[in-house]
């Protein structure tokens, strides 16, 4: 039987890391379990050493999950946000696709934590992106087998969107599976922001990495959230009457 690691990469996540790692290790048993901190200042690290390995890294997700990889033993990485609840099922399916040697790795069926039309719909849309044009996003629980890792050099080093970069170089060695399995994401800064503004200022995102935008500048724009005209804001701000 192949040897599958978990890795999740986290930050700051004391609210939801016990849950999320007790969660993996009652699910998945005989798997290797990777918690990559990235520098957090809260009890993050210090809960999840209860149930896991603990690994420090510089902060970056693709940095963290590359280092987990590093210390990882599995013969198949599979890459989880503390945030998303993995279907037990998926385990067994990741092992059985994997079973075809073309296929070099996948993800899962995006779901939820809540229903709404606008959530709906984001998860049928990136369910069928990731069918039809193989972009498989980390809250879809990304899989790779480990020596097609190693040969691509990991996730590229970038400060945002390693996860769609990752995916297209995946899909030029072989094929991608979606797994019928799900992958049920927050909510919490969709439904924060509005989660239709935020379909929308995804979408953008998405359109300056292919245009050749630097991705750091992407990522501090993704930082300053869904606001139209982020630099006027701010200037108004200090120029407005007290």
């Amino acid at each position: 039987m192949t040897h599958v690691s978990i890795i999740v990469p986290v930050l700051n996540e004391e609210a939801a890391i016990q849950r999320a790692v007790s969660r993996l290790c009652r699910d998945f048993p005989d798997c290797e379990l990777i918690i990559v901190d990235g520098g957090s200042t809260d009890a993050t690290a210090e809960l999840a050493a209860l149930h896991a390995t603990v690994i420090t890294s510089e902060r970056g997700r693709a940095k963290q999950m590359n280092e987990g990889a590093r210390h990882a033993s599995g013969d198949i990485l599979w890459f989880v946000h503390a945030d998303t609840d993995i279907d037990p099922d998926a385990l067994d399916q990741i092992r059985a696709a994997l079973a075809d040697p073309a296929v070099v790795g996948g993800g899962l069926t995006l779901r939820f934590d809540r229903r709404t039309p606008a959530l709906n719909y984001l998860a049928w849309t990136s369910n069928a992106r990731a069918r039809r044009l193989h972009h498989i996003f980390g809250d879809q629980a990304m899989f790779v087998r480990r020596t097609v890792f190693d040969e691509l050099g990991g996730f590229p080093d970038l400060a945002i969107m390693e996860d769609l970069e990752m995916s297209r170089r995946l899909h030029r060695l072989g094929p991608l599976r979606l797994l019928p399995a799900t992958s049920t994401a927050s909510s919490r800064r969709l439904t924060a922001h509005g989660t239709w503004r935020m379909i929308a200022f995804m979408q953008y995102l998405k359109l300056l990495y292919f245009a050749g935008v630097d991705p750091e500048a992407i990522r501090t724009r993704y930082t300053a959230g869904p606001r139209l005209f982020p630099h006027r804001s701010r200037a108004a701000e200090r120029t407005s009457p007290t």
